[in-house]
């Protein structure tokens, strides 16, 4: 079930000494509201090259996944909308909904295409830096939709599927073989299978076939860390004109 519509058009936030424009702070709506190939009625995105466009128009978030939150950082998190989702439901959990789903709701339908990127804005809403890596290590991103079918949405509204997207990957395990070491590469050539994944995570997947993405452990050891760690700059080099290297080392001296 659709719970709330939310939206939230762009502005400045300070934060740790710094401006940030974001579209992260999002309020639920009364009534109905069109949702159209971009985005939402009276919605925007601050940052366009995470967020927002066609393949990103609506986020999803579960309030399963509220109670989740709330229970690990031990506080209320807030009303609808304090993850930047514009959707919230009840159901349609990461494991359970799968890249190329398509769901009908109220006049309008939507196909997944891919998690909800790892991105600062949400710690930052929410008052928690370490959020984003968390997001990853629980398995628990939310997921963005296509707009199919524009049409009007409100909460109250059923969520029906209407078609399962092929090879059944899900919404944390497309997440996992991107961020999280050890991917099997079968399953993201399956994800690669899928027509609604978006280009970007296609272009993704194609550097961990080609060998990039995480670097491979040596066998018989295990990575220093899992997920995300806060490391130092330690050094800016401009090297040239337009290439400048950064050297990182870790701020609580492990390796």
């Amino acid at each position: 079930t659709l719970l709330s519509v939310n939206v939230g058009l762009p502005k400045d936030v300070q934060w740790q000494g710094r401006t940030v424009h974001t579209g992260v702070w999002k309020a639920p709506i009364e009534g109905r509201r069109t949702v159209r190939r971009l985005n939402i009625d009276g919605d925007g995105q601050g940052d366009l090259a995470g967020h927002g466009g066609e393949q990103r128009a609506v986020l999803v978030y579960q309030t399963d996944s509220y109670a989740h939150w709330s229970g690990f950082f031990d506080k209320d998190l807030g009303g609808y909308g304090a993850f930047g989702e514009n959707f919230t439901v009840d159901g349609l959990a990461d494991d359970e909904v799968h890249i190329g789903d398509r769901y009908r709701i109220g006049d309008a339908e939507f196909e997944v295409t891919q998690p909800r990127v790892t991105c600062f804005r949400v710690g930052m809403r929410l008052g928690e830096p370490r959020l984003p890596a968390l997001l990853v290590a629980h398995r628990r991103p939310g997921f963005y939709l296509r707009v199919i079918t524009e049409g009007e949405v409100g909460a109250g509204d059923e969520i029906t599927r209407t078609r399962v997207g092929p090879h059944t990957v899900s919404v944390a395990e497309v997440d996992a073989l991107l961020y999280l070491p050890h991917p099997d590469h079968d399953r993201i050539r399956d994800a690669l299978d899928i027509p609604a994944l978006s280009p970007g995570w296609q272009a993704s997947f194609r550097d961990v076939l080609a060998g990039g993405g995480l670097a491979p452990i040596p066998t018989g050891k295990e990575p220093p860390w899992t997920g995300f760690r806060s490391l130092r700059v330690a050094r800016v080099v401009p090297e040239t004109a337009s290439v400048t290297s950064i050297y990182l080392t870790a701020a609580d001296d492990k390796p």
